[in-house]
Formats: C-alpha cells, structure tokens, sequence
C-alpha cells in the first residue's frame, strides 16, 4: 500500500498531519458508512478528516472528500444534524502525530519513522 495522507489535528494552535485515521473506527464500530471515492493510492479512504483536541478530548470539525455519487463529502453529509463539530466518542486510542524530520520513508500506510 502507498503511503496514505494524513488526516489534520489542531493542537494547541499548531496544524499538525496525523498517522491514524480515527473515523475508520467509528465505521468499523458500525458507523453509517458513506461510500467515498478514493482520489489517489495516497488516499484510499477518500477523504481527509480535521481534527481538534479540546481539554483532552478529540473533536471531528471537517471531512473532505468525494463521495461516489459526485457530491463533495463533508461533517453533514456523514454526520446529518451535527454541522460544527462531533465529539469523537467511538475513539479511545492514541493520536500518532509525526514529529521532527522525516528518518526513513515507508511505502506502506503510516509506516513513515520520523
């Protein structure tokens, strides 16, 4: 697999990439799922999802992306009702955020060392 684009999280000010894609889970947890078009081999998941962490807890604040049909994704159209923001419940894991210079280039996923 292609090394994949990261999704974005806003920290502390800063707009860092992430190497995790947290709203996988909440499809694999059963989430609607949308049928994304994937835009490259780069992005297999078809789309880039933006993040916030806020006192400890991570926020969905933006999707973007194509959806099969040919409308643009976004936070409505997967999360209908909810138009700024969605509290990342379904996630429990850690955010991998890349630090620092890129060590050794992996061809894989978020295999990447930095």
């Amino acid at each position: 697999m292609t090394a994949q684009i990261g999704d974005l999280l806003f920290y502390q000010g800063e707009r860092l990439t992430m190497c995790d894609a947290p709203l996988g889970t909440y499809f694999r947890l059963g989430g609607a799922y949308p049928e994304f078009e994937p835009s490259s081999t780069a992005l297999i998941r078809g789309y880039v999802a933006t993040w916030e962490l806020l006192d400890d807890r991570l926020y969905l604040i933006a999707i973007q992306g194509w959806l099969s049909d040919g409308t643009d994704a976004s936070l409505a159209s997967v999360f209908p009702g909810y138009p700024e923001r969605v509290f990342a419940h379904w996630y429990s894991g850690r955010v991998r955020v890349p630090r620092g210079k890129l060590l050794k280039y992996v061809h894989a996923g978020y295999a990447s060392v930095y």
